[in-house]
């Protein structure tokens, strides 16, 4: 096989194993679809080049979100905005629902739109974890690995978070 060939269907695999993650939360990061897009293209793009240089599939997941986050944050110096202003879209992909389901997307649309204001208000250390997590599926190590901080420091800040949005839901919902 040629090594050319190799390396393509290598990208090609990795690329299709990550793809949506990264989108997921680098869209709710920066809350622009096209964005998001070039941002992602960007990573893929930067990792393609420095590929031959991972050797680890744990370093390789890594470096994509380590890349993904140094983007967002690049393009955040570049508009010179507050990283911690976020107004987050709905970007699920619902079916076209039939009558009887109607009521239930409304309530959960409701329901997602109630957390996402609900994250806008809160810190941006503990929403990117939140993120990382929820969006980008990342595990406790994989975060502290990417945020630089111990595992301990990420399992904390997410059960803040998540005790934050339970008590201030739970509240809005009654």
């Amino acid at each position: 096989m040629n090594t050319d060939l190799k390396g393509v269907i290598e990208f090609t695999v990795i690329y299709n194993r990550y793809k949506t993650r990264v989108y997921n939360y680098v869209l709710k990061m920066t809350s622009d679809v096209m964005t998001a897009e070039d941002i992602v293209q960007n990573v893929f793009l930067k990792f393609y080049e420095n590929m031959d240089s991972l050797t680890t599939p744990e370093s390789l997941k890594y470096w994509i979100y380590t890349t993904a986050r140094n983007e967002v944050f690049g393009y955040f110096r570049g508009r010179k905005t507050k990283k911690d202003q976020f107004d987050v879209e709905d970007t699920e992909d619902v079916e076209t629902p039939c009558e009887s389901d109607i009521e239930s997307l409304y309530e959960l649309k409701e329901f997602k739109e109630l957390l996402e204001r609900e994250l806008d208000t809160i810190d941006y250390e503990q929403k990117e974890i939140f993120l990382l997590r929820e969006y980008g599926g990342l595990s406790y190590r994989e975060i502290g690995t990417v945020l630089e901080i111990d595992e301990p420091l990420v399992k904390s800040r997410l059960f803040s978070i998540r005790k934050k949005l339970i008590k201030k839901l739970s509240n809005i919902i009654k």
